[in-house]
């Protein structure tokens, strides 16, 4: 079997199950199946879980390129769109929870939170940002924006800010998690930092022509 048809018949789909569990587990313990409980609250379990899958798959996807460039796996550029789909999903889910079950469809209560507490302006804002690039993700808009692509597509490593900083105000006590994030997310910033300057100018003239995937 090639890597094209093991990539399209085995890895994506594996890569969608897997994607697919969290909510999976969250839906059992909604209905209390299979002895899953979501304890005392569960609409914060619910929260907590969907922001911070978002969170996780939002750095698989940054961490597609350097990983296939150091391990020389080209292909797993194949996996890059649907790790950010699901990365937009989760949070759409995420703000979904919080504005039907937690503030009950009150949009003035929800305007006001917005307003008043930094974590969930700054969380609005990346789920907004993330909504474009969602939207244009397909093959036919790639085409279309043409070199645009590329650069609305960096808004990722803005949101990626963003994200982490939304978890890091959120947890009041034990920031270590967030910490996590925010050394990783830095790693990876200065990884692509590094490449760009060390890139040939010529190299730099060609890619800028062609829009590649972030």
């Amino acid at each position: 079997m090639t890597v094209d048809r093991r990539f399209r018949f085995i890895y994506k789909p594996l890569v969608f199950m897997a994607g697919l569990v969290p909510l999976v587990w969250l839906t059992l313990g909604v209905f209390g199946l299979y002895g899953i409980d979501l304890g005392a609250d569960p609409i914060k379990k619910m929260l907590h879980t969907c922001g911070k899958t978002a969170l996780n798959f939002l750095m698989l996807t940054l961490m597609v390129t350097p990983v296939r460039q150091l391990a020389g796996l080209p292909h797993l550029i194949r996996l890059r769109r649907m790790l950010g789909l699901f990365a937009f999903f989760y949070a759409l889910v995420h703000f979904t929870i919080y504005f039907v079950l937690d503030q009950e469809r009150n949009f003035a209560s929800i305007l006001a939170d917005i307003a008043k507490r930094p974590y969930i302006t700054v969380g609005f804002t990346a789920l907004v940002l993330l909504l474009p690039l969602a939207v244009t993700s397909t093959n036919g808009m790639m085409r279309r924006l043409g070199r645009r692509w590329q650069k609305l597509h960096r808004l990722v490593y803005v949101i990626a800010v963003l994200g982490v900083v939304h978890y890091y105000w959120q947890v009041k006590r034990d920031v270590r998690e967030p910490l996590i994030y925010a050394a990783i997310l830095a790693v990876l910033l200065v990884y692509r930092y590094v490449k760009r300057r060390r890139r040939p100018a010529t190299s730099k003239s060609v890619s800028s022509t062609a829009p590649e995937r972030i």
